[in-house]
């Protein structure tokens, strides 16, 4: 039979309603063929790492997107960061693609849950064009509403809405301590802080007497000066020397120029590229609301014009909830709300800002009683009304899918990753367009079970206006709700990367091979709490940060803690911020940052915490958290270099003979430096091809062919294999092969075991999920000798997880509850929920409506809690749990 043309081959998938892939092999997919229905829900299952997402985003979404880009004019390519072309031989009946992926964004203040949804957009153009105005103030543009633009922004804090000073207090936290023995706290650590005391040795200053003895003049030089002198430095000499080396006029060791402490915190804020410096330097600097604009970040003009009674910060700060009841009637023509804004009756402004005001909200007016334009013109009316419905709309997609308690003005670092998927999703619903493929990941991801059907109507509206929506999903419950499943497997990695079944749920049931189907047919049943007894308790008290005002907790230790509750009821506020921080603090150290979430366009969100912390403190050693985080943000980075074990690796490749002779130290079997590494491709492996406006083309290295090394390295070999070949070993090959060698073996059996056999060990960092980062680090702490005593705290570590490998994963958290250690996880998957020792329910709705503890105890006392929202929950996952004993899982 003749083969058809592609022509043919695409009218015939588009007559059939499906999209038809023939041999896909991105990643790990080895030549997958797979017939999928359009205008359906379909879901892509498989374990971790089987290849579900290279045949979803990798292949389909790619492709939709390389088409679409091919019809864009080719100067206008070259400005879009384009991904690569698939590996797959064809793909007939795709329409155009959106997708709607996991990711952070920036660590922006100036981000917002209104900018993220375009919301803000619209309140500006309705402030504008049918705000009411003070008497003989002319019209605003939108841009005048914007804090982000210099013509809107209020000119104290430039739109950030507070002002941060730095102040004696803060920088030199006891003063009964000198200068040497650091009384300036602010101050950098190490050589450059010894730098600045040494200078001041020079500048005749005395840096050991107390600190409050000193002369205010002399604190406040040494403080608060702008001036940045310059001073010969005599390193190691007592202030004697020093003086009799000035006078003598004898060489210095070098000119160090001084920085007053107060520049130095303001300067490194303001421009350091590292948050964790960011982090430390905020520390003393005191936060306050603008004296001016009283955190509205707005100039005054702006602030004079209202709609519906309040000003655009006002309405800015409210829940979306009680900003839909305000504008409905707007929306539908019923202007009573607006003409009372117009005028001079107050009483409903008031009456909001005394709500606000007990719930310690801004309530500042910026013009208070000033005379309004009373009267509505037609054209505004129809403004007003016209906009009004614009925004209903929008809030109406948002609160259905959960998020009714966010306010317009929350900024998006402090949101999770499930609650920016939603906005963006919400953004969709409202565009409603027709005939597209949405390819969405996990969307269920930081999603409570009670949330969790507002999500599946949300996809559902999606399919019913005529779109495909494949979505990649661990969410059992999807699954049974989906027309069509296709799941990928058997396994992660190379024993993974084929379609073993794709067609309606109920036909998984009878697939022997598959993993989905052991737990989507409740053949598993969760494992059961091990009812472990505390040893102690840490006790927080009158804890404040976001949505939590005052609250008090009781963590249990040496036990394993799950908290639970909706997203938005402060849980994460309250275990995975507050708690950690205070145990730290406690200890003497910073709060742990991540620097990858520094950013360079705008300023980081600083959060702190009220409270303290008492209770069995001092049986804490340390504090660990365990984030879905990158564990690096370049390819250089990989699984071998994170957890330690290629600093063995390289020892052992040095202490070869053949190493010896030719003198080769450790450092010449990395790739980051020069005397081992290809010079062609600088270890990188491969070259960048770049084809202007079509997407770079990366090819194998010409020199080295991708082994990274240049050749000399490559003829050094171990047990028969060189660097480069033990690099792109598998976690399970690599087991085998340094079996005697114990030091690197118990690593990699670590990662075997919490389910990562599949990664390979050069595996770049960027290209792991973030479940495979947390489980990495989770096994680089496991590995660590333990002697107990040490607090792990994880936020929502079942996140991106298969059933089967959240199971190996609890596996390993009992392991550190068994050595003496205490783990509280922030989860919403009740099968993991339901084998923990201890539950804590916060809640109990979202927002101001959230914020406490609701219940606490063991699993089986919180699903029996009246006015929690996860007690029915927990009551069906235990119900499942106790038909059948408990299954062994492999490790």
């Amino acid at each position: 039979m003749p083969r058809k043309s592609s022509g043919e081959s695409a009218r015939t998938a588009a007559a059939s309603g499906f999209v038809e892939v023939r041999g896909a092999r991105e990643h790990n997919l080895k030549d997958v063929d797979v017939s999928i229905p359009r205008d359906a829900l379909v879901v892509f299952s498989g374990v971790s790492g089987s290849g579900k997402s290279s045949l979803a985003f990798g292949t389909i979404y790619a492709e939709a997107q390389r088409r679409y880009f091919e019809s864009v004019a080719p100067y206008a390519r070259r400005l879009i960061d384009q991904v690569g072309v698939p590996d797959v031989d064809a793909i007939d009946g795709l329409p155009p693609a959106v997708a709607l992926q996991q990711q952070r964004g920036a660590s922006n203040a100036r981000s917002s849950v209104g900018s993220v949804t375009t919301l803000s957009s619209l309140v500006r153009m309705m402030y504008s064009r049918a705000g009411a105005y003070p008497a003989n103030q002319p019209m605003l543009y939108a841009e005048d509403f914007s804090p982000n633009t210099p013509q809107g922004a209020c000119a104290t804090c430039h739109g950030l809405g507070r002002v941060y000073e730095v102040t004696e207090a803060t920088m030199v936290p006891d003063p009964s301590l000198s200068i040497r023995e650091r009384a300036i706290a602010a101050w950098p650590p190490a050589w450059h802080g010894q730098n600045l005391r040494d200078i001041l040795v020079t500048l005749g200053y005395d840096v050991d007497r107390p600190w409050k003895d000193l002369p205010k003049k002399d604190r406040d030089w040494i403080l608060f000066t702008e001036e940045t002198p310059t001073a010969p430095v005599y390193a190691g000499l007592s202030p004697a020397e020093t003086r009799l080396a000035l006078k003598r006029k004898l060489e210095p060791s070098y000119m160090g120029t001084f920085t007053g402490a107060r520049r130095y915190v303001l300067h490194t804020f303001a421009n350091t590229q590292s948050a964790l410096m960011r982090k430390r330097v905020s520390r003393f600097m005191e936060g306050r609301l603008c004296p001016t604009c009283h955190g509205k970040r707005l100039k005054p003009e702006a602030l004079s014009v209202t709609f519906a009674g309040m000003d655009i910060g006002e309405f800015m700060q409210m829940p979306l909830d009680r900003l839909a009841s305000l504008l409905e009637p707007i929306a539908q023509g019923d202007f009573r709300a607006h003409a009372a804004g117009a005028g001079t009756d107050k009483q409903a402004t008031q009456r909001d800002r005394a709500e606000r005001a007990a719930s310690g909200r801004a309530t500042h007016a910026i013009t208070p009683d000033v005379r309004r334009t009373s009267a509505l013109s037609e054209e505004k009316r129809l403004a007003a009304q016209r906009l009004a419905e614009g925004v209903v709309a929008r809030l109406r997609q948002l609160r259905g899918l959960g998020l009714g308690y966010l306010t317009l003005d929350r900024a998006t670092p402090t949101l999770s990753a499930g609650e920016l998927q939603r906005l963006r999703l919400a953004t969709q619903l409202s565009s409603m367009l027709f005939g597209v493929v949405y390819v969405l990941d996990e969307p269920s991801a930081g999603l409570h079970p009670s949330d969790s059907h507002a999500l599946y109507d949300a996809l559902d509206k999606l399919r019913d206006a005529g779109n495909s929506v494949f979505v990649v999903e661990h969410d059992l419950d999807l699954m049974r709700r989906a027309q069509w499943l296709v799941d990928v497997g058997p396994e992660a990695g190379e024993r993974g990367g084929r379609v073993l079944y794709s067609g309606a749920p109920a036909g998984l049931r009878e697939i022997a091979e598959s993993r989905t189907a052991r737990y989507l047919f409740d053949e598993i049943p969760a494992p059961l709490s091990r009812k472990r007894e505390p040893t102690g308790w840490l006790e927080l008290q009158g804890i404040h940060r976001h949505n939590l005002h005052g609250v008090d907790a009781r963590v249990p230790l040496g036990v394993l803690t799950a908290v639970t509750g909706i997203s938005g009821s402060g849980k994460s506020s309250l275990f995975a911020q507050a708690l950690p921080e205070l145990v730290l603090l406690h200890l003497g150290h910073e709060p742990e940052d991540d620097a990858s979430e520094a950013t360079s366009d705008g300023p980081a969100v600083i959060e702190t915490t009220g409270g303290h912390l008492t209770g069995d403190v001092d049986a804490v050693q340390r504090v660990v958290q365990v984030d879905q985080k990158p564990i690096g943000r370049t390819p250089r980075s990989n699984l071998a270099t994170y957890t330690g074990l290629f600093d063995h690796v390289r020892k052992l490749f040095a202490a070869t003979p053949d190493a010896r002779r030719r003198r080769f130290d450790a450092g010449r079997f990395s790739f980051n430096v020069p005397k081992g590494r290809c010079e062609t491709c600088e270890g990188e492996g491969f070259v960048s091809v770049e084809l202007l406006f079509m997407p770079s083309v990366y090819a194998p290295c010409p020199t080295c062919h991708g082994a990274r090394y240049n050749e000399a390295t490559l003829k050094v070999l171990w047990n028969g294999r060189n660097i480069a070949e033990v690099l792109g070993m598998t976690v399970d090959e690599a087991r085998d092969f340094f079996t005697n060698e114990d030091v690197v073996a118990r690593p990699l059996q670590l990662l075997r075991e919490i389910g990562l056999g599949y990664l390979r060990l050069g595996q770049p960092a960027t290209e792991l999920s973030g479940g495979e980062a947390q489980r990495i680090k989770l096994a680089t702490e496991l590995q660590r000798s333990q002697r107990g005593r040490n607090l792990y705290v994880l936020d929502e570590p079942t996140t991106g997880l298969h059933a089967s490998d959240a199971d190996r994963l609890l596996v390993q958290l009992q392991r550190l509850v068994d050595a003496g250690n205490t783990v509280v996880m922030i989860e919403h998957d009740m099968r993991a929920v339901a084998q923990a020792d201890w539950v804590i329910d916060v809640g109990p709705g979202a927002g101001d409506a959230g914020g406490r503890v609701v219940a606490t105890g063991t699993p089986h006392q919180v699903a029996r809690a009246s006015g929690s929202r996860t007690a029915p929950f927990l009551a069906q996952e235990l119900a499942r749990a106790s038909k059948a004993p408990a299954v062994k899982h492999d490790a």
